[in-house]
């Protein structure tokens, strides 16, 4: 594996758990009650999967000529996105303070 493949995994890694560990919306707005809805925070994972997609597509061209990719692509990269969100998860609803 090569730096940039390295670099760009824990990228996903910390901006899959990112609307996990803030509360605000879009990391801008302040909801209005204490806490933010689980829709913000998974309309936000999914916002978050295009930017890092788009990060790995400028990688690409920088290394070789970018590659067609299908649905199968899609779906494996969105439930990596997902298994790495995961922490970010545990620690917000399932683990007890």
């Amino acid at each position: 594996m090569t730096s940039a493949v390295i670099a760009l995994l824990l990228v996903a890694l910390v901006f899959a758990n990112l609307p996990f560990l803030s509360e605000r919306i879009g990391f801008i707005i302040q909801p209005k009650s204490t806490h933010k809805a689980f829709i913000w925070r998974v309309l936000e994972l999914v916002a978050l999967y295009f930017v890092v997609g788009f990060i790995a597509r400028l990688l690409e061209q920088k290394i070789i000529t970018p590659q067609v990719q299908h649905w199968e692509f899609y779906a494996v990269t969105a439930s990596l996105f997902i298994v790495f969100a995961f922490p970010g998860f545990v620690y917000r609803f399932l683990w007890r303070r």
